[in-house]
């Protein structure tokens, strides 16, 4: 009981010295707000940069492999010269790795077109329409909101249905809030609304399409109405089972299978690119832990320079406090009690500069930036806390052990 009490006495005695040198104390933690700012706010933003990109991603599916004729570019060179001469992926290719392949959980085709005008009377919006096969939601999740899902019969048939997004559907039928059933026009072609998808909102990388804005079809739909030739180059997106891990053996099949289709010997180069969705996250991670570098670099310079003025504020409270520090110890006080006095004060210090950092960041976050939405996590709340703490012992501990190991009678004498 006797240690806690003592304990208490000296968060007493820190606190009340820090309220009795307000200025001093708000000085000296200009450094370390800053510091914690510089890191925190680098953090937060990366984490929500990167869980919009990672959200984005996953719009494209997880577990899948991408068929397509150009592979994707992150780093090093990219041979087009090359690619350029390789056949287009094609529904023939589609329908060919379909009926053969054994290890894939669902074989889907896709092909967009943006910029086109979809209209209901007068009204209109621009959208993009994507062709579809029957399990591209197995692939990416479709929320259908109102109406249901394409049946397997209007894929094989290339019926003119549809699936619309939330905004083209408010866009059309301002008046009516359940349009399933109703029909627009794409180029001067009807096409009958089957299902609404959930609203989702803008995002800041929509890389398959804001789903707000999109018109799902039939993929024979799209290709009669909108492609020049069936033989167009499309998007073959191959799923893996839940039990395959890495999708290695999936890979193999998939190239073995469309090798054979596409006559070639062993000796000669597959002309055709197997794309993962986790290549670019993979490179987007690389980024931006370069970013989060730097922020740790800035960041540290001022929490050095607040360090450091931390423990100069230090010396300085232990010279003016000598004679104080004597006459506690000639009542008895033992020498953990002085240190923890000065090194409370110093924790103190810096924690109320890592606080304010942290609010900053906090206040931050309700600034608008567009579709961005940054979000202060749990995660780097603890983390400025800690920093802070490291921070405060650290600069308080060589002044803090010196007050302690005072001889009291010298320290009395002092003035």
């Amino acid at each position: 009981m006797m240690f806690f009490r003592q304990t208490y006495e000296s968060l007493r005695f820190a606190w009340q010295a820090l309220r009795s040198n307000i200025l001093r104390t708000t000085l000296s933690l200009l450094g370390v707000t800053v510091g914690i700012f510089a890191i925190i706010g680098v953090f937060t933003i990366v984490d929500s940069l990167e869980r919009s990109i990672r959200n984005s991603l996953a719009e494209i599916g997880t577990d899948v492999l991408y068929v397509q004729k150009w592979p994707w570019g992150f780093g090093g060179e990219y041979q087009w010269w090359k690619y350029f001469q390789w056949p287009e992926t094609t529904y023939s290719d589609y329908k060919f790795l379909a009926e053969r392949i054994e290890g894939a959980e669902a074989v889907v085709v896709m092909d967009f077109m943006g910029g086109l005008s979809v209209k209901n009377g007068n009204n209109s919006m621009d959208a993009l329409l994507q062709g579809i096969s029957y399990d591209y939601n197995k692939i990416s999740e479709v929320e259908v909101e109102k109406g249901r899902y394409f049946t397997p019969q209007e894929i094989d048939a290339g019926r003119s249905v549809a699936v619309i997004g939330a905004d083209i559907a408010e866009a059309l039928f301002p008046n009516n809030p359940d349009p399933v059933g109703k029909s627009f026009k794409i180029k001067g072609l009807n096409y009958v609304i089957i299902g609404i998808q959930k609203k989702k909102g803008k995002s800041l990388f929509d890389i398959a399409g804001n789903p707000d804005e999109k018109v799902l079809l039939p993929y024979l739909t799209f290709a009669k109405s909108f492609q020049s030739r069936i033989g167009n180059s499309v998007d073959i997106v191959v799923k893996g089972r839940p039990e395959d891990e890495g999708l290695i053996e999936l890979e193999s099949e998939v190239i073995g299978i469309l090798r054979s289709k596409r006559g070639l010997k062993p000796t000669q180069e597959t002309n055709f690119s197997i794309n993962r969705p986790e290549a670019a996250t993979k490179a987007v991670s690389g980024l931006f832990g370069v970013i989060t570098m730097a922020g740790w670099v800035i960041g540290s310079f001022s929490i050095l320079v607040g360090g450091f003025g931390i423990a100069n504020i230090m010396f300085v409270s232990v010279k003016e406090r000598t004679n104080l520090i004597g006459i506690q110890k000639s009542l008895g006080a033992k020498n953990y009690v002085i240190l923890f006095q000065f090194l409370f004060e110093a924790m103190f210090l810096s924690l109320i500069g890592g606080l304010v950092g942290i609010l900053l960041v906090y206040f931050l976050s309700f600034i608008p930036l567009g579709s961005l939405e940054i979000v202060l996590s749990p995660k780097n709340i603890m983390l400025g806390l800690s920093v802070s703490s490291i921070i405060g012992v650290l600069a308080g501990i060589i002044p803090a052990f010196g007050a302690a190991r005072m001889d009291p009678v010298e320290a009395i004498r002092s003035k």
